[in-house]
């Protein structure tokens, strides 16, 4: 009914598919390393997007605390002592812990990560953390 041959050929591949199916999960990147490299220690970031998020551009990532703001810039003091001035606009997305507020509630303090292009103003800024009133 059946050759030698296709039982040979079936049992390879089954075999195969079951060893890929359950070695696959081992060799992806472990989730520790992506939360070590891309988690809360994150400082500052640069990515070349060829998708829409940054328009095909270099795209920046600035994780840092709000020293100063105003209704074109937006100044952080990150984690090693670095001020980085940031361009913002009107068309900047803030996501202050998952609703979307104007540019002017950003305040000073507030924790802030930052995904804006080299050429342009932030295309988005989320809040992390509002520190605590005095």
């Amino acid at each position: 009914m059946f050759s030698r041959r296709f039982v040979l050929l079936a049992g390879v591949l089954v075999t195969l598919n079951l060893v890929l199916w359950f070695a696959a999960p081992g060799l992806a990147l472990r989730k520790a390393l992506v939360h070590e490299l891309f988690g809360p220690r994150l400082i500052r970031g640069e990515a070349i997007y060829k998708t829409a998020v940054c328009g095909g551009t270099d795209c920046r990532f600035d994780r840092g605390v709000i020293t100063d703001v105003t209704p074109t810039q937006l100044t952080l003091r990150e984690a090693d002592g670095r001020i980085q001035p940031i361009p913002i606009a009107d068309s900047t997305t803030v996501n202050k812990f998952g609703r979307y507020v104007s540019i002017s509630r950003l305040a000073r303090r507030w924790h802030v990560f930052v995904i804006w292009p080299t050429t342009g103003p932030a295309q988005s800024v989320d809040v992390e953390k509002i520190p605590r009133r005095r």
